[in-house]
């Protein structure tokens, strides 16, 4: 048995937003095996176990104070990829890049990706995290065929909507709870080109930016939009929108030589500047003084287009615009950031955002990226999908932050009154309470599977220790 308050060592471990962090011991396996001798050691030491693949987890989801983290990058193979059906399996510490790049020159891409590359498909599968065709193709795990699951007794379990349905539909958005993703068993989308047509759309007001997903959505293969929180008054929730939709090879003759790796890595500069300096040039901007001309200037000055309106990107470039700018996280300073991310449903959506974006400007505590999308209910038990939508809010932490933490309180009861859940993937404010009662009865049907599956508590990490699911 690993030995393991001699073996793992001791590290600092961050949230990505940087403004939270935890001491605890580390350890990367390399196989199940390996896992599982660790999962008995820490059981054996009285060590709870959380799991960590990139740590892209903006809060305090892949932190456990005092306790055991399990780098899951050490189990990272891609296993098998059929490229005449475009299906792929993988060990659990893949990434989103290793997927695409193993998969694109075939023609194929990943059906939902995140704003970056780098989470792990174990991660993925385990917040069930969307991307920017929610609307269209849902969430992450609706493109999960199978999955293997190791649990807290050592159990190696193959699970899919036709094998342990149950524990399938709590695995998937299950936050790591209730064991170790080991492999994933993933259809990919097929493409014709490496390219696509993406169309800027400025919108006028959070209204307009609502009417707008409205029109563009039966034609559209992904919306996202931005908005523009220190815009006031008659021009509350202005900003841009971004359609973008795949080329077929008749539009593009020569998609195939597009499919080729050199042609979706991201430039190694920006205006000339190599991109690892660029968030030190970000720095000075991060503030309200600097965010709201950025803000402005990024609405009032059009995109380049061509005469039909549109341009064209790759798909790495449109999907991961969050990798543009390497460890960007730091302009935020040493406070780092948070995020709160609103899930509405479509009835109550307009009213509740509108409602947000005054509450930030009154408050004085202004979010200095919003991002808008259109989403769609799903059956994972604890996933925030919903027939709704979403507005995500970043918020720089300042050295008192007495007042934002009260605004995000205000955020999160907003979300509980308009019938909407949270996205455990962004966050670190919601309490207990709150989470339990968003949920309900999927959230008390969770805890009673978490008992059954772990009945000693081998899992857990800070976030869900606040949530209240451990």
């Amino acid at each position: 048995m690993i030995p393991l308050r001699t073996s793992a060592g001791w590290r600092v471990l961050d949230g990505f937003g940087g403004s939270v962090r935890a001491l605890s011991r580390s350890v990367c396996p390399t196989s199940v095996d390996e896992l599982a001798q660790v999962f008995a050691a820490a059981r054996a030491e009285g060590l709870a176990v959380s799991f960590r693949g990139a740590g892209r987890s903006y809060g305090d989801a892949s932190l456990n104070s005092g306790q055991l983290a399990v780098d899951g990058r050490g189990m990272r193979r891609i296993l098998a990829f059929d490229p005449a059906t475009g299906v792929l399996e993988a060990e659990g510490g893949a990434s989103i890049a290793d997927v695409w790049r193993h998969t694109l020159p075939a023609g194929w891409w990943p059906a939902v990706v995140p704003g970056t590359m780098f989470p792990t498909l174990a991660g993925c599968a385990s917040m069930n995290i969307h991307g920017k065709n929610c609307f269209k193709v849902g969430p992450f795990g609706d493109h999960v065929l199978e999955l293997d699951l190791l649990t807290a007794a050592g159990e190696r379990k193959t699970l899919s909507r036709e094998r342990e349905p149950e524990l399938f539909l709590a695995a998937i958005a299950g936050l790591g709870l209730l064991g170790a993703v080991t492999r994933v068993k993933l259809e990919l989308k097929h493409v014709d080109s490496g390219q696509m047509r993406v169309r800027p759309i400025v919108v006028r007001t959070l209204e307009h930016m609502f009417d707008t997903f409205v029109e563009r959505m039966p034609d559209s293969d992904y919306l996202v939009g931005w908005v523009d929180c220190f815009a006031s008054g008659p021009a509350l929730g202005r900003g841009l929108v971004h359609q973008a939709n795949q080329l077929s090879s008749a539009e593009d003759p020569l998609g195939r030589e597009s499919l080729a790796l050199s042609r979706q890595d991201l430039p190694p500069a920006i205006f000339g500047v190599p991109k690892s300096l660029l968030w030190m040039l970000l720095k000075p901007f991060t503030n309200d003084t600097g965010w709201r001309f950025v803000n402005s200037v990024k609405y009032a000055v059009p995109e380049r287009v061509d005469k039909d309106g549109t341009y064209r990107d790759s798909h790495a470039g449109f999907a991961f615009l969050l990798d543009y700018v390497p460890d960007w996280r730091l302009s935020y300073g040493a406070a780092g950031f948070i995020q709160v991310q609103l899930f509405v449903p479509d009835a109550n959506a307009r009213q509740a955002f509108s409602e947000a974006l005054r509450l930030c400007q009154k408050r004085g505590v202004i979010s200095y990226l919003a991002v808008f999308k259109r989403h769609r209910a799903d059956d994972y038990v604890l996933s925030h999908g919903l027939d709704g939508w979403s507005l995500a809010l970043d918020f720089k932490v300042p050295r008192d932050a007495h007042k934002l933490w009260d605004v995000a309180a205000d955020l999160t009861r907003l979300v509980l009154e308009a019938g909407g859940t949270y996205y455990p993937a962004k966050d670190q404010v919601v309490d207990a309470r709150s989470f339990a009662r968003a949920f309900g009865e999927r959230f008390t049907r969770f805890r009673e599977l978490r008992r059954r599956m772990d009945p000693d508590g081998l899992f857990g990490n800070d976030q869900a220790r606040r949530l209240g699911l451990v």
